[in-house]
């Protein structure tokens, strides 16, 4: 594999494409019997994530499913290039806003390269699962970023993909349009029955240290409830 330095292998067959500027990061997982891509980022991103495909050997036509973690544009913006070969899927909340094109609520207001006419093929549930041979992704709905939010879970390697449900470090994510505090910290303590040795988020750096960065989310949410001044939290609803 050619060296790119937006490309993390995480584990086998499990890649991280790094997002730029507004973009999230997107994750690559090489099945078995399928390809699965979490979350295409933002149109404007596009050509850099169709590179670093192609240097982990994968055209377009190659990646099988696209399971967007919620509706917000920085995450769903490239479905267009993948939906007439791939299946598209998200939480139904989440497919919802998506395929009405609710711009208020997944914040297609952003400059982003193309205004959307995107498809959602597959709508998901709490407890949906994909086989992939080597992986099991099972999903959990975990409302609180938005109403449509979700994480996969791989319950063998005890890894989770948050998308913007939680960040490395605590980090409180913005709570959207959709999205509600008090979702959010039953969201969080939720996820924190399960055993989990990493998660990957949609933004920023990789979590090694899953319990204590959840715990520091559910004590920076109760502060926002509270309205303290010093919350931890994300700036990604500056929309240009």
């Amino acid at each position: 594999m050619a060296k790119d330095d937006r490309i993390i292998e995480l584990r086998s067959n499990i890649f991280q494409l790094k997002g730029e500027g507004s973009s999230s990061h997107s994750y690559l997982i090489r099945g078995d019997y399928k390809n699965v891509l979490i979350d295409s980022g933002v149109d404007k991103n596009f050509s850099k994530l169709q590179k670093s495909l192609l240097i982990l050997g994968l055209k377009i036509r190659d990646v099988d499913i696209i399971i967007n973690t919620h509706e917000h544009f920085d995450h769903i913006g490239a479905n267009r290039y993948f939906q007439d070969y791939a299946l598209i899927a998200a939480h139904r909340f989440a497919a919802t806003k998506i395929t009405v094109e609710d711009r208020y609520v997944t914040m297609y207001k952003s400059g982003d390269l193309n205004e959307p006419s995107l498809k959602v093929h597959l709508w998901l549930e709490s407890k949906s699962r994909f086989n992939l041979g080597n992986y099991s992704l099972n999903i959990i709905h975990t409302p609180g970023h938005t109403s449509g939010s979700i994480c996969i879970y791989e319950p063998v390697q005890k890894i989770l993909f948050t998308g913007d449900t939680v960040f490395a470090g605590g980090t409180l994510s913005y709570i959207g349009e959709s999205g509600s505090v008090g979702d959010y910290i039953d969201s969080i303590n939720h996820l924190a029955t399960r055993k989990i040795n990493e998660f990957y988020p949609g933004h920023g750096k990789i979590s090694r240290s899953p319990e204590e960065d959840m715990q520091k989310a559910i004590l920076n949410a109760r502060a926002l409830l509270r309205d303290e001044e010093k919350v931890e939290i994300t700036d990604f609803r500056e929309i240009p």
